[in-house]
């Protein structure tokens, strides 16, 4: 019975690395992953410009002091 499920075993290994070379291999997977790579980076530079202008609306074209040296400046005397 183990000699029976080690052939098995061996014929889903060739059948499974047939597979995997007709889907493309490692080089396709490569390539797969630099393109989902640019298009997030893509995504969240959008996102970014995109919050950045919903800031802008909501609180409006406002000047805020960027430290509390800048408050202190900022305050009347």
């Amino acid at each position: 019975m183990a000699g029976l499920a080690f052939i098995i075993s061996i014929v889903a290994l060739v059948i499974s690395y047939l597979a995997y070379r007709q889907s493309g291999g490692a080089a396709d997977l490569q390539a797969k992953v630099e393109q989902l790579g640019i298009t997030t980076e893509t995504l969240r530079e959008k996102l970014a410009d995109s919050l950045g202008r919903l800031e802008k609306a909501v609180r409006g074209v406002q000047a805020k002091p960027a430290t509390p040296e800048d408050q202190q400046q900022q305050e009347p005397k």
